[in-house]
């Protein structure tokens, strides 16, 4: 009788510890993996291309691992003791991680930038690689020691807890890629406030730490085997033995062998060369497999990316670029039962024999097709981006600051500008016959005399009639990783400092403009600092609401009126002063001199939304539930019972090497479109589909049961006819006797 506290309700209570183990585990892998891409663009400032290349290598890591962890399970330590080991290895690379994440680490000078990236950068990659060692060195230890949990005759306990454990890891992967990317947005910092990445990569290191704790507190009721030697090193030996004793044969004086795997049998007996023959066949199919991985895993790339120069602005809800991938997660939960409960058997009523091969063929063109709707969806987006000037061109727009109406000439073209107004948009002109002259009621003709740079858009700020300021703009395009660029001028007649969400603007001077600065989506506090500001005066703002991808020039003027009741002024309404915070009182007394900000829009934020990105998730979706799930069922089913382990490591290979092709695109191929680059992977894929459906048109399914069990009655056989030998010899020798 089994007692409680080892069993509940039929199961081993060890395996609960390991389910509870791997959904931490999945939360802490898969809530980091979400905010890499964005950490690298973001924080460490590399550009999309580079972050692209580290971040597939990484994940290559993650599923060549695997293989390693395999060995030392299998031939050294053990399930249990490897897990344990490489789950601290683990721990420890997520905390570095984190670690590397602390702006101020290295900001000594409190300005709100890391003074030596390096170390930054440094940190990360070590934490990184022990991250890839332990994720990938504990991913085929863990599922197996659960199944190790199970006594003879729990084969329908067994299954059930496979599926819980399937369960488990969506689950993870679901609420930490939602959860992660909220915590990523929040702000925080000692000495200035910054995206908190310390806290949205130290919450997956603390669920890593759980993960480790929980699964050690269940070590006594684990049941735990010694290492039998690892099946991997067996079929490694057996085919390099048969190549070099092929080669060793070459010669035409030795006859051919039905198949080049027959010339091991010298050394390895007839079952493990058969077994093996039905694992290479089984091989052969994975070789065009990494194709649909170099496509899938872009999720967490390339369409992050893609999603940061979108609008995540959904009704009352904002998504985050880095939580799209919750789609997938949310989709798989979905659409698993609706394959296996309604499209698969309505599909063999219809009497069309969808064998796994074909799934899996279907599976590669839909992830195809997905990357079509990506490039559609791109060049929606491309059609939104503003144009900048290029060769021998500039572009100028005008901003009067000042308290009179302006005339502003260029050739062929006149406008007049209101006080505190600006041109609709920049003008493109060639450098060489530009010219510009201002003007007002009663006053001469001033004309611009400034050496415009080509290539680059410039900002006139105009004051008085003869007063004037040319300003380059610091920005050459788009405002990316869904950022907005802000600037402020200086209206004033003395300098001041500008504090705007933690981020200082120190010293704009009179009349002039400081650099860009970049901030997130949503309202920022600004605050101005000045001994020559009244104390009646105040000094605290709200920003409107700042969206995705937008660049805006905040004026900083003097009021003139005297009293005025201020009501509430909705925090998105862009053309008007802001409201000064003072208590809740809605009465506010203006002194002339205090400060006001009015908003002008230089770039137009992202309009794109990003739900236009779930139909190309759905797909991908469905490519992954119809080619993953049943690629896995098919390897199982074709595999000899000792050999499944060789063919998962087979599948977790065409995973890493699926990533190394992404690499090889993104760093050799450095196409100047992205829509173009979307069309590659497609049309890679489509080709690489239609080679598989033809490889699968020549496969034979085999039955590694009845070859096994046919290898069995021989067996039998043979060890009748000695049992039947010996008797028979006897008697000869008595008769001789």
């Amino acid at each position: 009788t089994v007692s409680f506290c080892q069993s509940c309700f039929g199961y081993p209570l060890s395996i609960f510890f390991i389910v509870v183990n791997e959904f931490c585990e999945r939360f802490s892998y898969y809530g980091m993996r979400a905010l890499l891409i964005l950490y690298f663009t973001l924080f460490i400032r590399w550009d999309d291309n580079l972050s692209t290349a580290i971040y597939h290598t990484f994940v290559a890591l993650c599923y060549l691992t695997p293989i390693l962890g395999a060995l030392i399970a299998d031939s050294w330590l053990g399930k249990f003791k490897t897990i344990v080991s490489l789950s601290i290895v683990y721990t420890i690379g997520q905390v570095v991680l984190a670690v590397s994440s602390i702006n101020d680490l290295t900001d000594g000078n409190r300005d709100g930038t890391p003074d030596s990236l390096p170390v930054h950068v440094a940190l990360s990659m070590i934490g990184l690689a022990l991250i890839a060692l332990g994720t990938g060195g504990i991913k085929p230890c863990v599922s197996a020691f659960g199944g190790d949990q199970f006594e003879e005759g729990q084969e329908k306990q067994r299954n059930r807890f496979f599926s819980i454990f399937y369960l488990a890891i969506n689950a993870g992967s679901l609420l930490s890629t939602i959860i992660t990317p909220i915590l990523r947005v929040q702000q925080c910092g000692i000495h200035s406030k910054q995206s908190c990445y310390p806290l949205a990569f130290g919450v997956p290191a603390a669920l890593m730490a759980v993960s480790l704790i929980v699964f050690l507190i269940g070590s006594r009721m684990y049941k735990k085997f010694q290492p039998q030697g690892n099946i991997m090193a067996k079929v490694v030996k057996c085919i390099g033995f048969a190549i070099k004793n092929r080669i060793r044969h070459r010669s035409k004086k030795f006859p051919k062998r039905e198949h080049w795997l027959d010339w091991a049998k010298e050394k390895y007996d007839e079952r493990l060369v058969s077994q093996i023959k039905m694992v290479t066949r089984v091989m052969f199919l994975y070789i065009p497999l990494p194709m649909f991985w170099a496509l899938f895993d872009q999720q967490g790339s390339r369409w992050t990316l893609q999603a940061t120069t979108m609008n995540g602005r959904m009704g009352i809800i904002e998504i985050q670029p880095d939580q799209m991938q919750t789609v997938n997660a949310i989709l798989i939960v979905i659409l698993v039962p609706i394959m296996e409960a309604v499209v698969y058997p309505l599909i063999a009523k219809c009497g069309f024999n969808f064998t796994s091969l074909k799934r899996m063929t279907v599976g590669m063109f839909l992830a195809s097709m997905a990357f079509v709707l990506a490039a559609i969806v791109q060049v929606e987006i491309d059609k939104t981006l503003p144009v900048f000037p290029k060769g021998n061109e500039v572009q100028v727009k005008v901003l009067n600051i000042g308290n009179d109406n302006m005339t502003i000439s260029f050739p062929g073209e006149m406008m007049t500008l209101n006080q505190m107004s600006q041109t609709n948009e920049f003008m493109t002109f060639d450098v060489d016959k530009l010219s510009i002259n201002i003007s007002s009621t009663g006053s001469p003709v001033t004309p611009v005399t400034h050496n415009f740079e080509q290539g680059h858009r410039h900002t006139l700020l105009v004051w008085a009639p003869s007063q004037y300021r040319v300003i380059k703009d610091g920005l050459d395009e788009k405002p990316d990783k869904g950022e907005n660029g802000i600037r402020f001028v200086n209206a004033f007649d003395e300098s001041f400092n500008i504090t705007m969400d933690g981020t200082v603007y120190v010293n704009v001077n009179s009349h002039n403009a400081s650099e860009y600065q970049f901030f997130p989506s949503g309202t920022k506090s600004i605050t101005i600092s000045s001994t020559e500001i009244s104390q009646q005066c105040g000094r605290d703002f709200n920003s409107p609401r700042l969206e995705f991808g937008g660049a805006y020039t905040y004026v900083i003027r003097s009021t003139v009126s005297t009293r005025s009741m201020i009501s509430e002024v909705p925090s998105d309404f862009i053309d008007v002063s802001l409201h000064i915070h003072l208590g809740h009182s809605k009465e506010l007394t203006r002194v002339d001199g205090c400060p006001e900000l009015k908003v002008f829009e230089d770039i137009s934020p992202n309009i794109v939304n990003m739900a236009l990105q779930i139909p190309q998730y759905f797909l991908l979706t469905c490519g992954e539930v119809v080619f993953s799930v049943t690629g896995l069922e098919f390897s199982y089913s074709q595999a000899p019972s000792n050999m499944k382990s060789v063919l998962q490591a087979g599948w977790l290979l065409t995973v890493a090497v699926g990533n190394i092709i992404v690499l090889i695109v993104a760093g050799v191929g450095q196409m100047s479109q992205q829509w173009a680059e979307y069309i590659l992977f497609a049309a890679l894929l489509l080709f690489v589909c239609i080679v598989f459906g033809i490889m699968a048109r020549f496969y034979t399914y085999v039955n590694p049961a009845e070859i096994e069990a046919q290898f069995d009655e021989d067996e039998k056989k043979k060890n009748l006819e000695k049992d039947n030998l010996y008797p028979t010899l006897d008697s000869v020798s008595q008769t001789q006797m």
